[in-house]
């Protein structure tokens, strides 16, 4: 039989007002209060409750999708799911349970990297944090370790692959234009750099110390994925097998990866489609619905592999024909618009918000060092804190500082982790994604870098908002009315929209 495995990337930005944690009104969702709540009622509700249609067009039953693909949910959105809708959040948690009894031990979850930012282009010690925080999280959700970290916008480079084996992760899912050169054990590379990446087998990636460590690479099926994304394979199951039929001419493995959302948000009753798929039409063909890591355990790796630096030499992706363009500079790729307008805000934003992260992680560094044995390791570790609001803060900064703190000293530590976590999120990836800087998810980016600011003057910092602001005066929005990324800050992203109480409750919080 032939395997298939299909995989579902959940994602949605975070959404939550930086200052009161609460989700404000989208219109652009409407009739919906947000698009969590859009998306959520579209995609993810129904892939937890698909219904299986029989003769008569009547229901003959109801089954959970997440039970049947490899899939992985962003850890913003699982927090905001297990709030506002704890049905399906359940759902999908037991939906990895149930995966694990029938696949060998090994659930269709895996993590993902937690603020969703590009990590090729984070920093060292942040893209270790992301990696660290999406572990964690996993592992409070879903009870287990993770076997495979979703990156964002599969966006790789070595230093990454190095990372997440160094972390002990056992595979990864790229995009075949990502691969570079394979060999087999004793051979010559051979080139795949035009995407001829035979994509039916696990390849094997070694890190790059000569320790012989390595992570095991699937390269999705492109042309697959592309019809079920973009060509309109969800039309009906018959068209969603005949897909997967046609890629199984090229091998005895069919994989393919593709957002989530697709089905049911993007296409209208794709969870219908994929649930008649994955229960009746694909087995019926011939296919063994399985998951990467059920896969591995029967199909090992053997085929060396490296991956294409890209054409920046920082790290290439899924959604973008220039590497990793598309996060800091005009590279021509974008989502929605009108012609003629550009992407040049892009190196501003990117140059704005990095010369803000490196102040806030030098001042974290400086002041973190009379407060914590090690700085950096007491952020990871404070991932704690997000998981279990009710987890003794007190306990935690003892075990981070090696000492009793005072209440001062408590209340600083805790707005130093703070500024941490919010200039984490200003980095994440959405924030560069579309048409125009105005847009709803680069002002979530820029509130974050706000928060930022404010609690550097908490702290008794010098203020690096002026700076910022002349960076991000560089950058132009298309739509003329409003100005600069300068104008579009003070405008949408500054406190001075949210209520002095709500700021105040949200900061009582954090003490």
């Amino acid at each position: 039989m032939t395997a298939l495995i299909v995989h579902g990337h959940f994602y949605q930005p975070p959404r939550e007002d930086p200052w009161t944690g609460n989700v404000e009104r989208e219109y652009g969702a409407d009739p919906y209060h947000d698009w969590n709540e859009r998306i959520h009622a579209e995609c993810y509700e129904p892939n937890a409750q698909a219904q299986i249609i029989g003769a008569q067009q009547k229901v003959e039953r109801t089954v959970n999708n997440y039970e049947k693909i490899s899939f992985n949910f962003g850890p913003t959105l699982l927090s905001w799911l297990e709030v506002h809708h704890p049905e399906t959040y359940n759902k999908i948690l037991a939906a990895d349970l149930v995966s694990r009894k029938t696949r060998g031990g090994h659930g269709n979850a895996i993590a993902q990297a937690y603020g969703h930012a590009i990590l090729p282009l984070a920093t060292d010690h942040d893209r270790l944090t992301q990696v660290v925080w999406g572990v964690a999280d996993f592992r409070h959700r879903f009870g287990r370790e993770p076997e495979s970290l979703w990156l964002p916008e599969t966006a790789c480079d070595n230093l990454t692959l190095d990372l997440l084996i160094e972390q002990q992760l056992r595979f990864v899912i790229l995009a075949p234009n990502q691969a570079a050169r394979v060999r087999a054990a004793g051979s010559g590379w051979t080139s795949v750099e035009n995407g001829s990446i035979d994509t039916t087998k696990a390849y094997r990636y070694f890190h790059r110390d000569g320790s012989g460590r390595s992570i095991a690479i699937f390269f999705y099926d492109g042309p697959a994925a592309r019809a079920i994304a973009f060509e309109k394979a969800l039309v009906s199951s018959e068209a969603l097998v005949g897909v997967f039929k046609r890629a199984a001419a090229r091998g005895q493995l069919v994989n393919v990866a593709t957002d989530g959302e697709t089905y049911g948000h993007h296409f209208k009753f794709g969870d219908l489609c994929l649930a008649h798929t994955l229960e009746i039409e694909a087995p019926d063909e011939g296919f063994s619905i399985t998951n990467y890591a059920q896969y591995l355990d029967q199909n090992p790796a053997e085929l060396e592999v490296q991956i294409s630096e890209g054409p920046d030499r920082k790290g290439t992706s899924w959604s973008c024909a220039h590497g990793v363009g598309r996060w800091f500079r005009d590279c021509g790729c974008h989502t929605g618009g009108e012609p003629g307008w550009n992407q040049a805000w892009r190196g501003p934003l990117r140059a704005a918000l990095s010369f803000l992260g490196k102040r806030a992680a030098g001042d974290f560094e400086t002041l973190g060092s009379d407060l914590f044995v090690h700085p950096w390791a007491a952020r990871n570790a404070s991932i704690e804190l997000v998981l279990d609001p009710q987890l003794s803060r007190e306990k935690f900064l003892r075990s981070q500082a090696g000492r009793s703190l005072t209440s001062t000293e408590q209340v600083r530590a805790l707005t130093l982790l703070e500024m941490q976590r919010n200039a984490l999120l200003m980095f994440t990836s959405c924030g560069w994604f579309f048409s125009d800087i105005s847009g709803i998810e680069t002002i979530q980016v820029m509130k974050y870098a706000a928060r930022v600011i404010e609690l550097l003057g908490d702290l008794g910092l010098p203020s690096p908002r002026g700076q910022f602001l002349e960076i991000l005066a560089e950058a132009g929005s298309n739509l003329k009315d409003r100005g600069t990324g300068a104008d579009i800050y003070r405008k949408y992203a500054e406190r001075s929209s949210v209520s002095a109480q709500q700021i105040g409750n949200a900061e009582a919080k954090l003490s």
